[in-house]
């Protein structure tokens, strides 16, 4: 997916903005980068992250590099921030999103007399140097940015740094989220509040979709109001989103924990030894199940966090599924003989879930219950990269459904397997159940995810559950 952090300070501004950008990278592993103005002008970093942490990889820049502001981010995709020379004057520029007209708009600035863009050493163009490119048509910082907003089919959330101060802009509906954080001498902004805690920074405020503010040293305001309409991605509290984190009020910790004790309170009647969370994000879900159902909580498998990165994020499935395996160490003496409900987030592809279960069978697991935070994942999400998939038959819902119809999927039919009380739905997570050799299957109802979360349904984005916009 991708984190943006940015600090406006009195002083030198390097060590916070390095913490802070470190406190992001749960949200990427391909690439960071960090870019400082001060008496030198803009100063910027890009490194590889994806063999070793962004705290590794830029612990001499910190010593080398000296302002009073600058913006880092941590990228799943393209090097970022990129340093643009325009009309405008210099600044530098990150964004979190997803660009899914690209093509479109890169031919009409092409046409509307854009000379050229840099290819990146994989192919493509990098989106933080599209959307530099949509900015710098307009004859201010944040005319530009409302334009972009305005263009881009999918998400932007941006932060744009020049010599006077820091631009924050959240995504047109607010699928990310975007905070700002205050304390003496110093002002910042982040795609995670929890980041900039330690550093001594109170929450002042939540940017609003579309929002805009400007950072100085000596405050910040809004310079381009919010709108109501807002689409916020409801997985930031069932996987991605950082449990120390607060987005719109409500706690991740907290979601997932009511989440969980939802899930048991339909699960009355299930006679088991043991709950049991996959690590990490399944945790607090499998708590709130402990302690709902009286069931005692137990940690049959233990993450080795020291050296293994995000298991989902090589390209190689064979790869996925060695790292899955390595990063989890059984507790044979706690698993052997005994009955599991266990608990993860989400089922994706289904490889490597599959793959903890049957290390858990290894080890002497006599029955093994999954039960996942939210309903069957159905589409690929259009929002946000926050998945190395490329198609919604990527999802094991779609591959199954797929295989039940004989590969005759309609529109209608697909929406059938949706409605969670429907047979083709029943039949679809029973298919799936004996793939994956779990002793049983549920997964959470939807009103019940949007429930645990706690806002209002209309201001939270389904669409990879529902398929609705």
């Amino acid at each position: 997916m991708g984190g943006l952090f940015g600090v406006v300070s009195n002083g030198d501004c390097v060590m916070d903005l390095f913490f802070g950008t470190d406190y992001h990278s749960h949200l990427g592993t391909k690439r960071g980068g960090m870019c400082v103005y001060g008496r030198n002008g803009f100063e910027r970093s890009i490194h590889d992250i994806e063999n070793s942490p962004f705290r590794t990889k830029f612990e001499k820049e910190v010593d080398r590099m000296s302002g009073v502001m600058g913006i880092g981010c941590i990228s799943d995709g393209e090097p970022q921030p990129l340093t643009v020379f325009s009309r405008m004057g210099e600044y530098s520029i990150g964004t979190v999103g997803r660009i899914n007209n690209k093509e479109q708009l890169v031919d009409e600035l092409i046409r509307g007399g854009c000379n050229q863009f840099m290819s990146m050493s994989g192919g493509g163009i990098n989106n933080t140097e599209l959307v530099a490119a949509l900015i710098s048509t307009e004859s201010d910082f944040i005319k530009g940015i409302r334009y972009a907003q305005s263009k881009i089919e999918g998400s932007i959330t941006i932060l744009l740094m020049t010599p006077e101060g820091i631009y924050a802009a959240r995504d047109k509906f607010g699928r990310t989220p975007l905070i700002i954080g205050k304390k003496k001498g110093s002002y910042c902004a982040a795609s995670e509040p929890f980041s900039f805690i330690n550093l001594g920074y109170k929450t002042a405020r939540e940017l609003g979709p579309a929002e805009i503010v400007f950072i100085t040293q000596s405050g910040f305001g809004t310079v381009a109001e919010p709108q109501e309409e807002m689409r916020i991605c409801t997985f930031l509290w069932t996987y991605f989103g950082y449990p120390t984190s607060t987005y719109e009020g409500c706690n991740v910790e907290e979601a997932r924990y009511r989440s969980g004790a939802s899930i048991a309170e339909s699960d009355e009647n299930l006679k088991v030894d043991y709950v049991a969370g996959v690590p990490d994000s399944g945790i607090a879900h499998a708590l709130g199940y402990a302690n709902k159902s009286g069931i005692p909580y137990a940690r049959p498998l233990i993450k080795y966090t020291p050296t293994w990165p995000r298991s989902f994020m090589p390209q190689n499935q064979k790869a996925r599924d060695l790292i899955a395996r390595m990063k989890l160490v059984p507790i044979k003496e706690i698993i052997n003989g005994k009955k599991f409900v266990l608990i993860d987030d989400s089922i994706v592809r289904g490889t490597q879930l599959t793959g903890t279960v049957n290390y858990l069978y290894e080890n002497g697991a006599k029955e093994i219950h999954v039960r996942t935070a939210c309903p069957p994942l159905m589409f690929g999400c259009k929002y946000l990269n926050f998945s190395r998939s490329v198609s919604d038959m990527d999802l094991i819902t779609r591959r199954t459904i797929d295989k039940l119809e004989r590969g005759h999927v309609t529109p209608e039919i697909l929406q059938e397997y949706v409605d969670g009380n429907s047979e083709r739905h029943a039949n679809m997570v029973e298919d799936i159940r004996k793939q994956l050799n779990f002793t049983s299957l549920k997964y959470h109802k939807l009103e019940d995810t949007l429930k645990s979360v706690g806002l209002d349904p209309c201001k939270l984005c389904t669409y990879c559950w529902n398929g609705k916009e």
